[in-house]
C-alpha cells in the first residue's frame, strides 16, 4: 500500500489526537466524513495504526520516578535473551525495552512510585537474574521534550 499526502496528514492528525471524529478529520483533510472514515479504517487494517491509548500523567497516579536502565548480559545465548525478555514483560514498571548496539545490550524505561521502588527493581529483580551481568541506571530529573508524534 502506498501512502499519499492525505494519508500522511491523517496519520499526523491522529497522532496528535486519536479522538478526532470522521467529521473533524474530513474538515482538516478536505474530504467527506465517509472518505476520512474509510481512509482511517484502511490504515488501521493495513497495520499503519497499531491502536489507540490514553496518555496518562505518571505523577498523577503515584509514579514519581522515571529511569532508564542499561543492561549488560552475562552471556549472549538465545536462552538468556528469551528469559530476560520474559522478565521485562512480567514487570509492569518496565514500560519499554529495547535491544541496543554498543556497550549495553538492553535499555529499559521504568516508572516507579519512588526511589525505594526503583532500588527494589534493580536489587531484587534485575541484578539477581542469571542472564544479567551489569546494571546501570539513570534517573530522569526533568522531561524536556515529551514523546512526540512520528515525523510524517
Amino acid at each position: 500500500m502506498t501512502l499519499d499526502d492525505t494519508d500522511l496528514k491523517l496519520l499526523a492528525a491522529l497522532q496528535r489526537d486519536a479522538n478526532l471524529t470522521a467529521q473533524i478529520l474530513s474538515d482538516r483533510l478536505n474530504l467527506s466524513a465517509s472518505q476520512a472514515g474509510r481512509r482511517k479504517q484502511r490504515l488501521e487494517a493495513a497495520g499503519y495504526i497499531r491502536g489507540y491509548h490514553a496518555d496518562v500523567v505518571p505523577e498523577m497516579i503515584g509514579l514519581t520516578v522515571q529511569a532508564f536502565i542499561q543492561i549488560v548480559m552475562a552471556t549472549h545465548t538465545e536462552k538468556n535473551a528469551r528469559d530476560f525478555v520474559r522478565l521485562t514483560r512480567s514487570q509492569p514498571e518496565i514500560v519499554g525495552a529495547w535491544t541496543l548496539t554498543g556497550d549495553a545490550d538492553y535499555l529499559l524505561r521504568v516508572y516507579c512510585a519512588d526511589l525505594t521502588a526503583l532500588n527494589t527493581m534493580v536489587q531484587q529483580v534485575l541484578l539477581p537474574h542469571p542472564a544479567v551481568s551489569r546494571v546501570q541506571s539513570q534517573i530522569v530529573m526533568e522531561r524536556v521534550k515529551p514523546d512526540a508524534p512520528l515525523p510524517v
